[in-house]
């Protein structure tokens, strides 16, 4: 049947799961469950839950679900209740989509139509506690620390915040999605510091290599360059980075797009290493007005100037990461080790940020210089 989900009018997955709890779930929780205190959202992995969805990702693991969240004394004797009651009694559609899964062997779900239950629906169960446990390897009920922030990659962040919370009688995931909203300023400091100082390691080497007629060499450096100055965006901008297959499309929403994208235009189109070199400049510069802009540090000098004797031009975005950790002031950031930043700003690695268990292991990367064994 997926042919004929394919065909259906698109719907955005987050109106669709949002139009699944109010037409289908929540009336049936009202009705066999009147007193009991609940949150559901769509919240956690999924293209939908960032607004990046389109028309092909209805092919798998895209549909009318979401998460219900209990209190821990009722998880155990609800969940399994309200499971077999939303099997037997829930809509066979909504909005012209089925309600019903099946499994592919590879273990993605897609979405098929039934005639009649049961139902097997995609409403997960969990409570807060555990929810942001197995997704955030993070105990809610203690308070965050500095290192507790670096090690929590920006797009799973990005999953908690962007997501949509439906209804929620219980109030702890709204309190820790407004936890997690943003950073704390003086941990926002030394990220945006960690991320001017990625720059500065490679500003002369895009012309360096250039010079030496190694023009892929130059192209790969000047891209790596682009995704620093994106990432030093998002930061500035004050939004969460998502994962590389929806990086660009969640950068060009960001309002300073409409300017940067040019620049970066013009690094992917010159044909040698002087006008790359020239428009990365153009774009770091753009962000250093910014910078200054902000306030967050005395002004500093925007333009750039040259690198030792040598014939290439750099912003020296060095001077941005040490006055940005001069700000600092609390005391666990200020204790921090210059030049690290986060787990995302070291690592890309999918296995590594995709898995939470592997998080509290890169702790004392951040006090001893290496991770745990």
């Amino acid at each position: 049947m997926t042919e004929h989900i394919m065909q259906r009018p698109f719907i955005k997955g987050l109106d669709l799961c949002q139009a699944f709890f109010t037409e289908a779930v929540r009336p049936l929780l009202s009705h066999h469950f009147p007193h009991l205190p609940y949150a559901a959202g769509r919240l956690g992995e999924g293209s939908d839950v960032l607004g990046c969805d389109t028309p092909q990702s209805r092919d798998h693991d895209w549909g009318p679900r979401l998460t219900l969240f209990l209190a821990e004394e009722d998880l155990p004797s609800q969940a399994p209740a309200i499971d077999a009651m939303l099997r037997q009694e829930m809509p066979l559609t909504i909005l012209g989509y089925p309600t019903h899964y099946g499994r592919h062997p590879d273990g993605t779900t897609h979405l098929e139509f039934t005639d009649q239950p049961p139902v097997n629906h995609q409403v997960e169960f969990t409570t807060a506690q555990r929810f942001f446990r197995d997704y955030l390897a993070l105990d809610i009920s203690q308070p965050m620390q500095a290192v507790d922030w670096l090690l929590r990659p920006s797009q799973l962040l990005a999953t908690v915040r962007y997501g949509r919370l439906f209804h929620d009688e219980l109030g702890e995931v709204t309190a820790v999605r407004q936890r997690l909203h943003f950073y704390p300023h003086d941990v926002w400091l030394y990220l945006l510091a960690g991320q001017w100082t990625r720059l500065a390691q490679e500003e002369p080497f895009v012309g360096r290599t250039g010079d030496v007629g190694d023009d892929l060499g130059s192209r790969l450096i000047a891209a790596r360059q682009v995704h620093n100055l994106m990432r030093l965006a998002f930061l500035l901008e004050k939004a969460y980075a998502p994962y590389s297959k929806w990086f660009g499309t969640a950068f060009a929403r960001l309002p300073c797009a409409a300017d940067l994208r040019p620049l970066f235009d013009q690094v992917w189109l010159a044909a040698s290493w002087q006008p790359r070199e020239q428009a990365l400049n153009q774009a770091t510069r753009y962000l250093a007005r910014w910078h200054n802009r902000l306030q967050l540090t005395e002004p500093l000098p925007e333009a750039e100037r040259w690198f030792y004797e040598r014939p290439y031009r750099i912003s020296h975005a060095d001077q941005y990461a040490d006055a940005l950790y001069d700000q600092i002031q609390d005391p666990q950031v200020r204790t921090l080790p210059r030049g690290l930043g986060s787990l995302d700003q070291l690592c890309d690695a999918t296995d590594v940020l995709s898995n939470p268990q592997r998080f509290p292991p890169f702790a004392d990367l951040f006090t001893t210089g290496k991770p745990k064994a």
